[in-house]
């Protein structure tokens, strides 16, 4: 009895900590009202399109922002492509596909790979928020042909940690493998051993910074929390560092935060 209380205390200290990271979820409830979260999404495509945007990294804010560590603005990472979409009347429309990584819910140390559309993407976000990353055209259409060509499966390791580091194979996030699918259309690999020299050579991963006891424990209490893949501080691929890693090597078109209103400001 004792025992499974102390467990009980334990677990309640460390899961606000790791949920900050549980936007690689598949959005549940809504949050918001479901034509203001309709025109929320619409507004992300309409901007994208207007850039002439044919792929592009989107992130979302899952979580409260007041409870993300420090310097994390996003909590989940995708990519998105100009598609032609079957509705469930048969009727074929233009939009954005976007292909995720998604921790799943009844195993939470497993992830598998969903696609889904704007509308799903943002359903259950905590802010009306979007990260959108916009490659060079020349990267664009690497990426079109790496999803075309599956090396977006080809690259995914379902074995899921939140705080995967993105210099080693052992367990991948969304980030990470959203990190991994834009390697595989730069350098034309999708052999895992290259892909992390690369990464290890240009990537700078950002580092999380968290209580370092609460961080063991979740190691060891939580499925998803892993810490044997990191030696001494943590870091992992982020939203944001995509972007950086992104624009300090030409790739970069654009990078803007996309707020409730239809808003954008520079993310970098």
């Amino acid at each position: 009895m004792m025992k499974a209380l102390i467990k009980t205390l334990i677990l309640s200290l460390v899961f606000v900590n790791a949920s900050v990271w549980a936007g690689s979820a598949s959005p549940t409830d809504n949050q918001h009202d479901t034509e203001t979260l309709t025109g929320f999404a619409k507004n992300v495509e309409k901007y994208a399109a207007s850039q002439g945007a044919q792929a592009f990294i989107i992130g979302r804010v899952g979580r409260p922002e007041k409870d993300l560590p420090k310097g994390v603005a996003f909590t989940h990472a995708a990519i998105a492509i100009y598609s032609s979409i079957e509705l469930e009347n048969g009727e074929t429309i233009k939009g954005y596909a976007i292909h995720n990584l998604y921790q799943k819910q009844e195993k939470k140390h497993r992830s598998s790979l969903v696609t889904d559309y704007p509308i799903d993407f943002f359903w259950g976000v905590d802010a009306l928020k979007a990260g959108i990353i916009i490659p060079t055209v020349e990267l664009q259409a690497k990426l079109i042909d790496a999803i075309a060509t599956g090396k977006n499966k080809d690259v995914h390791n379902p074995k899921y940690s939140v705080l995967s580091n993105p210099f080693d194979g052992r367990y991948q996030n969304c980030t990470e493998h959203t990190l991994d699918v834009i390697n595989a259309a730069i350098y034309g690999t999708t052999e895992q051993a290259q892909l992390k020299a690369n990464a290890k050579a240009y990537f700078k991963p950002q580092r999380i910074r968290t209580n370092p006891v609460k961080l063991l424990l979740g190691s060891i209490f939580l499925d998803d929390v892993k810490l044997k893949d990191h030696q001494g501080k943590v870091k992992t691929a982020t939203f944001t560092s995509i972007g950086k890693y992104l624009q300090s090597n030409q790739l970069l078109a654009k990078a803007v935060i996309l707020d409730e209103q239809g808003n954008s400001k520079d993310l970098l």
